[in-house]
């Protein structure tokens, strides 16, 4: 009993950075694998290429008539001609800055989906890690009660036991096998749903203890960085820049275009070739068009102020949550600690000074403690994975 007090605080209380390089490896195989990342990787390369569109210039335009004389002596004439539209260096220089801007906008989008996966990832791996160290408990209660009733059954055959007395260590018994073959089917679950998000490959981890967390210990200060870091909140911002910059080029876009090309044309005994020159004049086309875009401005601005303040708000009931979590944690941790009497339990029971009834009855007590101080730790952790996701 006294090995199996030493191993249930050492998993408690005795962390290794080996956990998070292990966590660190696996969330780096998953952003590698994950085919939903993959996906938008792709999706989101296509979309760069077609922004890159928009800064090209138009197509060229090439014309060609032939028509018949009448009288037919005057013969016919042939006309062929090749031209091509400018803009003004203003507006192709905006559009370059637009096509980078919403680039930076889909580049933000991809870490936001990343920052979701690899989120997802960590919870998963972290509720393994609670089932691993629960495991580990259960194996050690199921050999506990093995012993007790091996013993049991021997004092049944020598008539020092009675059924009753029997039949509660079997019970005992059935009950830790039962609990051990349902942890199990959860570590499989876990492990298959790591497995999806790896693109199929095997995770394999044994580790059963957790990580020293450091809360920060000012939640302000700390805001102004998770802010920064935030994916989601860049990526509103983004769409303020995008929208300026669609301001920029609607107005230069009241600036006419011109053409220059080359136009050749035949006529019995006669040849004309030459330059072609036009202007486009912008007259009704883009109306309002400046306006419109000064309008989508406000609107992605409000949207900012308005996704700051819900982050604000959220990161903030998270902290707080996270906040009573560790607390909650660090009184399990010492009551289990100080109020431990599996010893005396054990001697007592050896001595014949409580029944088997009792002893199940107060060993349980504790067994429920160690559970409560698990459930404790793993909730502290994916609470603090929650609220620190932007780190990811």
């Amino acid at each position: 009993m006294k090995k199996i007090i030493i191993s249930i605080l050492a998993i408690l209380a005795h962390f290794m950075m080996y956990s998070q390089n292990n966590l660190n490896t696996v969330l780096d195989s998953i952003e590698a694998n994950n085919t939903t990342l993959k996906a938008l990787r792709a999706r989101f390369d296509a979309q760069i290429l077609q922004n890159s569109t928009f800064k090209n210039l138009s197509n060229p335009e090439v014309g060609f008539n032939y028509l018949w004389g009448n009288p037919n002596e005057i013969g016919n004439r042939t006309d062929f001609s090749v031209s091509q539209t400018f803009d003004f260096s203003t507006i192709t220089g905006r559009k370059s800055d637009m096509v980078d801007e919403q680039n930076n906008l889909i580049e933000w989008q991809y870490k936001a989906e990343r920052m979701k996966v690899l989120l997802e990832a960590k919870q998963y791996f972290i509720e393994l890690i609670y089932y691993n160290a629960l495991q580990k408990e259960m194996q050690m209660r199921l050999e506990h009660a093995q012993s007790i009733h091996e013993a049991y059954n021997e004092r049944m055959e020598s008539g020092d036991a009675n059924v009753l007395e029997f039949n509660k260590v079997k019970l005992n018994l059935s009950m830790a096998e039962g609990g051990l073959s349902r942890i199990n089917l959860e570590r499989i679950s876990l492990l298959e749903q790591l497995k999806r998000l790896n693109g199929g490959d095997e995770v394999i981890t044994e580790e059963y203890e957790f990580d020293i967390l450091d809360l920060p210990v000012n939640f302000e200060d700390w805001f102004v960085t998770a802010e920064q870091k935030n994916p989601v909140l860049s990526y509103v911002k983004q769409t303020v820049e995008v929208s300026k910059k669609q301001v920029s080029i609607n107005k230069a876009q009241n600036l006419p275009q011109f053409s220059v090309g080359y136009m050749s044309e035949k006529v019995v005994g006669q040849r004309y070739q030459g330059v072609t020159t036009g202007i486009t004049i912008p007259l009704w086309q883009n109306k309002n068009q400046v306006k419109q875009a000064e309008a989508k401005v406000l609107a992605a601005e409000e949207n900012v102020f308005d996704s700051k303040q819900q982050f604000y708000s959220q990161l903030q009931i998270q902290y707080n949550r996270t906040n009573a979590l560790m607390a909650n944690a660090d009184q399990y941790r010492k009551t289990l600690e100080t109020a431990n009497n599996t010893d005396l339990l054990k001697k007592a029971l050896d001595l014949g000074q409580i029944s088997i009834l009792d002893y199940i009855l107060e060993i349980g007590l504790y067994y429920e403690t160690v559970n409560r101080t698990l459930e404790a730790e793993r909730d502290y952790q994916k609470a603090y994975a929650e609220l620190t996701a932007v780190e990811l």
